[in-house]
């Protein structure tokens, strides 16, 4: 959209809504030199929503990561990047979540995420405080308050005057509007955000060169996880950033127009050896208190359980479930529920889980390990494909149960069936010498000796396939580039 033209004053829609709102529908934007139409959400608005949403962003997100000091050390590089900015009004804050999602996101107000997932593919200070420059262009152009106002004039329509004077249906029509600041933005937002991240980047310090060299980065990481799952399916990053040759290309271009950093090359130095340092230790993937995968077999120790997964699978980590999906086309769930009173598996599943609703079968009694439980399988249909629907429920407790959906396709291969089978019948309670020994990934340094390879140093990580590609990856290494005697390097086990 080209909200030039949207802002003309004979634009009769707008020109009833800055009548009626009592705002001005269209406001001057000191950061992109530019009018916008801002008219439906204010600055005190927007601080507002921000401050209402943070914690439910942090829960969706696993919670803050459980490190002062890189918290500290986030918070310490936005704050630079956000010292300088046309909104002097805004406090930002910036939070490391504890997800390994490669994604960052800002809500309206100064508050900014990150994942320590994208800090696990960040390779210097430069690179991370362009992801969060990036972020704070976002909101110095206002672009959440511009979608949200653009959307509820959009949701209002042609009745925004029967709206105003309070006609049935309002409440609803703007109800509709609050859920758009966190809708993915346009190309348009997406380019403007990243000339502003260039601008804060400069102003900062730091090298704008890392901005582009970031995105291939995160274009190279997103193209090995479609090869390895075989499908084309972006990550949450691009869904909400996406990403182009011209994106690339334009951001390097303007970061040529920057004067260098000097001296640029020790700084570069300097600048890497110091963020590698901060990220060692850092947990990589899936944590303790989300549970993880470590060789086929799911771990959580804070709850206490483990299971197998099937080779080949999957997995989806929740905070309130697993989901693993196998390329047959099988898939299973594991979550967790409570009873609404205590009672055996077999009443739970029928009475509780299925809510008493009449299936021809009767659940069975069977035991898990040790553990009571019951299962159940009727035929369904997945996907219009015709499929065995087992559940099984475990007792965890007096009144909490583990619970296994499993989606079996009919066509499915009898050594796959017996694989699945073979995850019920794994689960089982954690001893106590795994809850200390068995630990999730985390990403670790290397120093390169002399005769080290990509391949040497590849094959000290904890990888389940592609090892040599994800140490490029993980290193910012291109498909020529060879390890250089005497430096640091991430390795993840």
């Amino acid at each position: 959209m080209d909200y030039h033209l949207f802002c003309k004053p004979f634009v009769l829609g707008l020109s009833i809504c800055a009548l009626f709102f009592g705002v001005a529908a269209c406001t001057f934007n000191p950061a992109t030199g530019e009018k916008q139409f801002t008219g439906l959400m204010s600055e005190d608005q927007e601080k507002a929503l921000g401050a209402e949403h943070h914690q439910d962003i942090i829960k969706e997100f696993g919670g803050v990561y459980n490190h002062p000091g890189l918290q500290a050390y986030v918070n310490e590089i936005g704050q630079r990047v956000a010292k300088d900015t046309e909104r002097p009004d805004i406090t930002y804050r910036f939070t490391l979540l504890d997800s390994p999602e490669v994604n960052a996101f800002a809500l309206p107000g100064g508050y900014i995420y990150v994942t320590r997932g994208i800090l696990a593919l960040a390779n210097s200070e430069d690179e991370l405080a362009s992801v969060l420059a990036h972020e704070v262009g976002h909101i110095t152009a206002r672009h959440q308050a511009e979608r949200f106002s653009t959307g509820v004039l959009a949701s209002l329509g042609v009745s925004i005057i029967g709206a105003v004077s309070g006609t049935p249906g309002v409440s609803q029509a703007l109800s509709t509007g609050t859920n758009l600041y966190m809708s993915s933005y346009s190309r348009d937002q997406e380019s403007q955000a990243d000339a502003l991240g260039l601008r804060y980047l400069s102003r900062g310090g730091y090298d704008t060169f890392a901005m582009p060299r970031l995105l291939n980065q995160l274009d190279r990481e997103d193209r090995l996880e479609q090869k390895i799952e075989g499908k084309q399916q972006q990550s949450s990053f691009f869904s909400d950033h996406p990403i182009t040759a011209d994106r690339v290309a334009a951001t390097s271009s303007l970061a040529a127009s920057y004067p260098l950093v000097k001296p640029v090359q020790d700084e570069k130095a300097i600048n890497r050896e110091r963020y590698l340092s901060k990220i060692r230790g850092m947990t990589y993937g899936d944590s303790e208190k989300q549970g993880f995968v470590r060789n086929h077999g799911f771990y959580h120790p804070e709850l206490g359980l483990t299971f197998t997964v099937p080779a080949g699978y999957k997995l989806i980590n929740q905070p309130d479930q697993v989901i693993a999906k196998g390329r047959d086309g099988a898939v299973f769930i594991m979550d967790m529920a409570a009873s609404r009173g205590m009672t055996d598996p077999v009443t739970y599943l029928s009475r509780d889980w299925l809510e008493g609703k009449g299936v021809v079968a009767r659940p069975e009694p069977i035991s898990v390990n040790g553990s009571p439980a019951a299962t159940l399988a009727v035929d369904g249909t997945f996907n219009n494909q015709p499929v065995v629907l087992r559940l099984v429920a475990i007792q965890w407790g007096p009144r909490d149960f583990v619970r296994f959906q499993m989606v079996i396709p009919k066509s499915l291969s009898q050594q796959s069936v017996d694989e699945l089978k073979r995850v019920t019948y794994s689960f089982r309670k954690m001893s106590d010498a795994e809850k200390k020994t068995i630990r999730p990934v985390r990403i670790e340094l290397v120093t390169a000796k002399a005769g080290d390879t990509v391949g040497t140093l590849s094959r000290q990580m904890q990888s389940n396939g592609y090892s040599d590609e994800w140490f490029r990856v993980l290193n910012g290494m291109g498909a020529k580039d060879v390890v250089k005697t005497g430096q640091r390097y991430k390795v993840v086990r």
